[in-house]
C-alpha cells in the first residue's frame, strides 16, 4: 500500500511539474511569436485561430496531428534515454532511416508471411537497424576516441544516402525510381477506421510509460541517473560506465529505428527517398524542450505536431512563409533554455 501511494505521488508530481513547464513554454513562445507576426503586418489572433482551428477544430484535423506526433514521440525518446547518462544523441534522423531500411528489407523479402509474423519481424529489424547505426558512435565514445555529438550528427548525412542507394539500385518501383513498390497488406500497421492513426501511436505511448518506470524503479535506471550526475563517482562505485554509454545509445537508436519502421509500415506504406522530413531533428528539439521528462515529451510532441501540421494551412490563408513555423519552434526552445517558468511546479525526473 505504501509503495502504491509513493508511486501515485511521484506520478502526480511528474505531471504537475511537466504541466507547469509546458504552459510556460506555450504562453511565452506564442507571445513572442505573436509580436513577430504583428511586426510583419499580420493579425496574430487570426493567425493563431487558423493555426489551431485547422488542427484542433475538427476530428479530421486532430487525427492528422496524432499521425504527425507518432514518430516525434519515439525520436524524442531516442534522445532522452542517452541523455540520462550525459550523452547528446543528434543521430535520431540517421537511426530512423536505417530502421526504415532494415524494416523495408523484411517487408520485401518476406512479403508472403502473415501479418502476425511479418509485423513483429519488421519491428525487430527496424530496431536492429537503428541500434547498429547507434553502436558506431557508442563504441567510439566508450573508447574515448570521438565525441558522440559529432559522430551521430555526421552519420545523419550518410543514412539517407544508403537508403537512396538501395531504393534506386534494387528496390525501386517500376513506375517511380524514388520509392519502392507498395508494401503488401500484411506489412502495414493496423489503423483506426477512417483515419491514418496507426498502431505506432500506442507503441510510442507505451514506450514512454516503460521509460518512466525503468528510470525510476529499476537498477538500470538508478545507475544511468548516477552516471548522468557524476560519471567518475559512479565508476568508482562499480557502475560499468562504458557499458551504459554503449547500451544507452543503442537503445535510443533502436527506438528511433522503430519510428522509421512505423513510418514506412504505417503512414507511407512504401519506402521513399527523403521520407523523414526532419522528424529525427524534431525529436531532438522535443527532448530538449521537455527536459527528457516522459509526460513533457508527450505534451510537447502534441504541440509541435499541431504547429507543424497547421503550418501549411497558415501559409495558404495568411500568406506567411512556412519558415515562420521554424521561428515559433525556435522561440519555444529559447523560452525553455532561458529557464523561465511562469507556472512553477516541482521538477521530477
Amino acid at each position: 500500500m505504501g509503495n502504491s501511494t509513493q508511486r501515485s505521488s511521484a506520478l502526480v508530481q511528474l505531471i504537475s511539474g511537466a504541466f507547469g513547464r509546458y504552459l510556460s513554454m506555450l504562453v511565452l513562445a506564442l507571445l513572442l511569436f505573436g509580436i513577430i507576426i504583428w511586426i510583419s503586418g499580420r493579425n496574430p489572433i487570426a493567425s493563431y485561430r487558423e493555426l489551431f482551428g485547422s488542427t484542433l477544430g475538427s476530428w479530421r484535423g486532430f487525427s492528422e496531428v496524432l499521425v504527425a506526433m507518432t514518430p516525434m514521440v519515439m525520436t524524442a525518446l531516442a534522445v532522452a534515454i542517452p541523455a540520462r547518462v550525459g550523452l547528446i544523441n543528434i543521430g535520431g534522423e540517421g537511426q530512423l532511416y536505417m530502421g526504415a531500411l532494415a524494416a523495408t528489407w523484411g517487408a520485401l523479402t518476406f512479403s508472403d508471411s502473415p501479418a502476425w509474423l511479418l509485423l513483429p519481424l519488421m519491428a525487430a529489424l527496424g530496431m536492429l537497424g537503428g541500434a547498429l547505426w547507434a553502436l558506431i558512435p557508442g563504441l567510439l565514445r566508450a573508447m574515448g576516441l570521438v565525441n558522440e555529438t559529432i559522430t551521430t550528427l555526421l552519420l545523419n548525412y550518410v543514412a539517407p544516402l544508403l537508403v537512396a542507394f538501395f531504393v534506386f539500385g534494387f528496390w525501386h518501383s517500376p513506375m517511380d525510381t524514388n520509392r519502392t513498390s507498395n508494401f503488401v497488406e500484411a506489412a502495414r500497421l493496423p489503423a483506426l477506421p477512417g483515419t491514418r492513426i496507426d498502431l505506432g501511436l500506442l507503441i510510442g505511448i507505451l514506450l514512454l510509460a516503460a521509460f518512466w518506470l525503468l528510470m525510476r524503479y529499476t537498477r538500470w535506471g538508478l545507475e544511468m541517473r548516477a552516471i548522468g550526475g557524476n560519471p567518475e563517482a559512479a565508476q568508482r562505485n562499480g557502475v560499468p560506465v562504458k557499458v551504459h554509454i554503449v547500451r544507452a545509445l543503442c537503445v535510443g537508436g533502436a527506438i528511433a529505428g522503430l519510428a522509421g519502421m512505423a513510418l514506412v509500415a504505417g503512414y507511407y506504406g512504401v519506402l521513399l527517398t527523403g521520407f523523414s522530413r526532419g522528424v529525427g531533428y524534431l525529436g531532438f528539439l522535443i527532448s530538449w524542450l521537455s527536459f527528457g521528462n516522459p509526460v513533457s515529451i508527450l505534451l510537447t510532441s502534441l504541440l509541435v505536431a499541431v504547429i507543424v501540421t497547421g503550418g501549411s494551412m497558415l501559409q495558404l490563408t495568411t500568406a506567411l512563409p512556412y519558415a515562420i513555423i521554424n521561428i515559433l519552434l525556435a522561440m519555444a526552445l529559447f523560452v525553455v533554455l532561458s529557464g523561465i517558468n511562469i507556472f512553477p511546479g516541482r521538477r521530477t525526473t
